[in-house]
């Protein structure tokens, strides 16, 4: 377990170097774990974090949905997309923080381009 965590954040420090967040475009990093996923809007120039969220917000767990699956991902993209347009976000620049694009991650990634947001 603890060599499949320290590939991951290796893969992440590689992404890392391509990438990054401005105030137009900010960062969309998501981090997943086994109950929960979180994702967080992120501007590197100014070292501030613009949006987050996460399974465990108040306005998830009013749907009363297990934060650890595909449907939950895709709830969390739709809320985040509705969430930085009211900041007026339309761009980010995804980073999947080493994690594969598949099941969860990419759940959420499809979920916010459906709503609009450009990524």
């Amino acid at each position: 377990m603890r060599e499949k965590t320290e590939k991951r954040i290796r893969r992440h420090k590689r992404i890392r170097k391509k990438i990054m967040g401005t105030q137009k475009r900010p960062r969309l990093c998501v981090s997943r774990g086994y109950a929960n996923i979180h994702a967080q809007l992120i501007d590197d120039i100014n070292e501030k974090t613009l949006l987050s969220i996460s399974t465990q917000d108040k306005e998830f767990k009013k749907k009363g949905i297990y934060g650890g699956n595909v449907k939950a991902a895709a709830l969390l993209g739709e809320i985040l997309a509705e969430r930085a347009k009211k900041k007026g976000i339309t761009e980010v620049t995804f980073d999947r923080a080493g994690f594969l694009y598949h099941g969860r991650v990419k759940a959420l990634a499809e979920s916010v381009r459906k709503q609009g947001l450009k990524v």
